[in-house]
């Protein structure tokens, strides 16, 4: 009763106190390698006292193979329950603001996929009677199924059909996702953590695949884009699977920077997009950014990777592209316990966290993150719990711990025996072999320690 009451008490004080910013974004787009952004201003409310929003619904479990058997099937109900139960648990559930999630129209899902794509993966046997019916006859007869060797069906041998609850999940994760984003891009929330399912981002226009049929964070998106006039939107996809889906959608878009950092393997891993030259065209060239990790397992990639990147590539291309809006395709298959078919990296939930915190430093703080891959159950609730303490201001243990202490023990007594220290720690960790996008990546462990502002210190 008393978080009730608190929590009614901040939306009161909120609908008091919200500052409205006149948006001024009516000039195009320059190339980032031209010039600096000049800094964010925008439509958008920006928010005080507001808490973090969280978005959730049974109706999502309900996507499940027919075979009734989910130890085949590494996308199921099992990992948002999951994820819900931990934030109970840990009592962050309490100090977000939950809202009602709701199923995506006909309308809005059409703003990213072809209509009949819509209508054969958005509807079921109960709402069609509401179609028309000569337009669906046509359609429903090209669907093509195929039989799992569970004995479910899928719409391809990973992604599974339910005629009754696919769509109806479907279009619910990708409405709950366009909610949040709304309710934060106005300034009712801060900021929000959408646990959804299925995944989304590697869904396109006219193609399900990889687990996902509607892509969430692209309709969310677009849809802010045309309902409340986000002239610049940031998609940063840490999923370990490259977002073929989203890229699509905006790769001739400007006004969207997507950067997805994932496996690549030169092309050999799930799938198979996501190269470090494809960088966008037309208007979007220099608008996707893929740090595309190549090198397989050995060793695998971990936090140490992920922070260098978003240090000294992520951050400030999105810091320079100064965004109206954050969406965040927030897949944690990278985190360690996935085996190499579903990922085989080795980043810790505190990472997730740190990046988070990364994040929010962009927009206003405006950071909408959406739940992609991951399923190793452990592993997506110890991530997701990091992402929204994160969320709400938690401080944690810094993840460079490790690192710092390595650094300490040889107790270095300069700068200089700094450097050659962590020259020497850097040589150890994998090369990075993303092509011309990172041509001059750093080679010591300094870039890294500099994150925590240890190089202060000496």
């Amino acid at each position: 009763e008393k978080q009730k009451q608190l929590q009614q008490l901040r939306r009161q004080t909120a609908h008091m106190e919200t500052l409205a910013v006149p948006m001024m974004l009516g000039s195009a787009h320059r190339p980032l390698f031209r010039t600096q952004s000049s800094p964010a201003s925008t439509s958008l409310t920006v928010c005080l006292c507001l808490v973090a929003g969280l978005v959730y619904d049974s109706q999502m479990l309900k996507h499940q193979c027919t075979c009734g058997d989910n130890s085949s099937h590494p996308e199921h109900a099992g990992r948002i329950q999951s994820i819900w139960s931990r934030l109970q648990e840990r009592g962050l559930r309490g100090q977000c603001e939950t809202i009602r999630g709701r199923k995506a129209t006909l309308e809005e899902l059409q703003s990213v996929h072809s209509e009949r794509h819509v209508l054969l993966y958005g509807t079921n046997p109960l709402n069609r009677l509401k179609l028309d019916n000569r337009k669906l006859a046509g359609i429903l007869s090209q669907r093509m199924f195929v039989m799992l060797p569970c004995g479910g069906v899928g719409v391809d041998n990973d992604t599974i059909w339910n005629e009754s609850h696919t769509s109806t999940a479907s279009r619910m994760a990708a409405g709950s996702v366009t909610e949040l984003a709304f309710r934060v891009a106005k300034g009712e929330l801060k900021n929000g953590f959408a646990v959804v399912r299925p995944p989304g981002h590697h869904a396109d226009p006219s193609n399900p695949m990889g687990f996902c049929y509607f892509n969430s964070v692209a309709i969310a998106a677009k849809q802010l884009q045309q309902k409340l006039s986000a002239n610049k939107i940031l998609i940063v996809d840490w999923d370990v699977h490259h977002g073929n889906g989203t890229q699509e959608v905006f790769y001739n878009d400007p006004s969207v920077l997507y950067i997805s950092l994932h496996r690549y393997d030169d092309g050999n891993f799930f799938p198979g997009s996501g190269g470090p030259a494809e960088v966008g065209s037309g208007a979007g060239e220099g608008f996707n950014v893929n740090v595309a990790w190549t090198g397989g397992l050995d060793p695998p990639m971990s936090d140490a990777e992920y922070i260098a990147a978003f240090r000294t590539v992520v951050m400030p291309i999105a810091q320079e592209f100064s965004p109206d809006v954050v969406l965040v395709s927030s897949g944690f298959d990278a985190a360690e316990g996935h085996p190499a078919p579903l990922g085989g990296y080795k980043v810790t939930g505190k990472c997730f966290g740190f990046l988070t915190r990364q994040l929010m430093g962009l927009a206003g703080g405006r950071v909408i993150m959406a739940l992609e891959g991951g399923h190793d159950l452990t592993a997506i609730c110890d991530a997701s719990e990091a992402c929204v303490s994160a969320l709400l201001g938690i401080e944690s243990v810094n993840v460079l711990e490790d690192l710092i202490i390595v650094v300490q023990r040889r107790s270095p007594s300069n700068l200089t025996e700094l450097e050659r220290i962590c020259r020497e720690e850097w040589e150890k960790l994998p090369r990075y072999r993303c092509a011309k996008l990172v041509a001059s990546y750093p080679r010591r462990l300094e870039a890294v320690i500099a994150a925590k502002g240890a190089s202060t210190k000496y």
